[in-house]
């Protein structure tokens, strides 16, 4: 199952630098919009097909809410990068603040979100995230974004399920394959930390949509998810030391790719 016409594609992370407000914002939006664009480039230059930005550097993150001076930012980085390398492109924007990210694909012509909480409740280390799929999928109606896509976490990571411990993770796909996702994405219990192979293998047997793998993807594993999802997201693996607030490490990015199949 291709996705943006892609077999099986890569998206690769942007963690962009803290934005306005925030407690690590240190600088202007221009350098940050700079290196964002430097990140773009090193990973398109090494074969990757897809980009995403993030607001990972944005701690503590606000329960599904942010401030305008959030939205602004991260609507002009991605307007910026769009503009720039004409590739298909999404937005996250933490933490859960997926209406959100949705006005920002809008405005900068970008192609897809990650949302999280999407169906059911869970205890993120932000709080209690109830489920927003209906709210949300009304409100990309109503401003005419139903060409953005909407990838939904299921059971997302960082986050306690004992709310939910009598609905598996497969339950949780088929409901969010009922509730309309674009896709399902399964993790691991946090950054950087590798999803369960047979938990993706049952929810691949089980819907429809496609799948994606959204955390602990490795040079070493890439071959063992590729052949079971259909997308990954990478972020954490690319950086020095496999830590997502470290720089870029070129050579992680390039021993990826050589080690994929794409």
């Amino acid at each position: 199952m291709k996705i943006f016409n892609i077999h099986k594609p890569i998206i690769a992370m942007i963690h962009v630098d803290a934005l306005p407000g925030t407690p690590k914002y240190h600088g202007r939006v221009e350098a940050i919009i700079e290196k964002a664009k430097r990140e773009a480039e090193l990973y398109l230059d090494a074969g990757l097909q897809v980009l995403m930005i993030e607001n990972m550097h944005d701690v503590p993150y606000l329960n599904r809410n942010v401030g305008p001076e959030i939205i602004a930012s991260m609507s002009v980085i991605l307007y910026e990068l769009k503009k720039s390398f004409n590739v298909p492109m999404g937005i996250q924007t933490l933490a859960g603040a997926n209406k959100e990210a949705i006005a920002s694909a809008v405005s900068a012509g970008a192609d897809f979100i990650r949302a999280e909480g999407f169906v059911f409740a869970h205890v993120a280390d932000e709080g209690t995230f109830n489920s927003d799929a209906g709210e949300l999928l009304r409100y990309r109606k109503a401003i005419g974004a139903e060409n953005i896509l909407v990838f939904t976490d299921i059971k997302k990571k960082h986050s306690s399920h004992s709310i939910t411990a009598d609905t598996d993770i497969v339950e949780t796909a088929k409901a969010a394959e009922f509730f309309l996702s674009d896709g399902v994405i399964v993790t691991g219990a946090s950054t950087g930390s590798q999803p369960s192979l047979d938990e993706i293998k049952s929810v691949k047997k089980t819907v429809s949509v496609p799948v994606l793998a959204g955390s602990g993807v490795t040079a070493q594993n890439i071959n063992m998810y590729q052949q079971h999802c259909d997308a990954m997201i990478i972020g954490s693996y690319f950086k020095q030391d496999g830590k997502w607030h470290n720089p870029i490490d070129p050579i992680r990015v390039k021993e990826l790719v050589s080690a994929s199949n794409q």
